[in-house]
């Protein structure tokens, strides 16, 4: 496998996008190509808490949650070091204050997938409090037209398919290094 220069991004890299998309497969792979850290923002923020991301979302309600994630969010981007891999909740770059933030500080990489690939991705999991006791397909399917303009708003918009990890990771990278050759090029970092 080949391994890219750390240089690939002096900035951190922000995954994007709804659960089951592959914000946090990719993004662990991808900081294991870049031989940088990954930090997942939902781990982060129920050691945070202290509870689970569903325990938070049924005990304080989805505004307190979203508060608490603009926090952790705000540390993950101040705390060296500054190149590393951030998987995010699916509704954290809805949140504005956190999506002006993370487009300002960071590259922020969209991974979109269609409706088929994300129920197939996330039944069976009892960590999406979103999708727990309803109708997963439904649900998403109103997320979709809720919040794909939204992450549209990313630096960077890779589709997933039903493929290889290794084949989205590499359609990643390549995103990524075209964005900040172009980046280069314009004269900003």
């Amino acid at each position: 496998m080949e391994k890219e220069p750390v240089s690939l991004s002096d900035r951190p890299i922000v995954m994007v996008g709804l659960m089951g998309a592959g914000k946090t497969s990719i993004g662990r792979a991808l900081a294991r190509r870049l031989k940088i850290p990954f930090v997942d923002s939902d781990k982060e923020i129920e050691a945070a808490a202290g509870c689970s991301v569903v325990d938070i979302f049924a005990m304080y309600g989805e505004e307190e949650f979203r508060r608490v994630e603009h926090r952790v969010m705000q540390r993950l981007l101040d705390t060296p070091p500054t190149c590393k891999v951030i998987s995010t909740g699916e509704g954290a770059f809805i949140t504005p204050a956190v999506r002006e933030m993370v487009l300002k500080r960071a590259i922020t990489v969209w991974l979109r997938a269609d409706l088929d690939l994300l129920v197939k991705r996330t039944n069976f999991r009892d960590t999406r409090p979103q999708l727990l006791h309803t109708d997963s397909k439904k649900i998403l399917a109103q997320l979709i037209k809720e919040r794909y303009d939204i992450y549209a708003l990313a630096d960077i918009t890779v589709e997933t398919k039903d493929e290889s990890l290794r084949k989205t990771l590499n359609k990643v990278v390549d995103a990524i290094r075209t964005y900040t050759n172009e980046r280069k090029k314009n004269g900003k970092k």
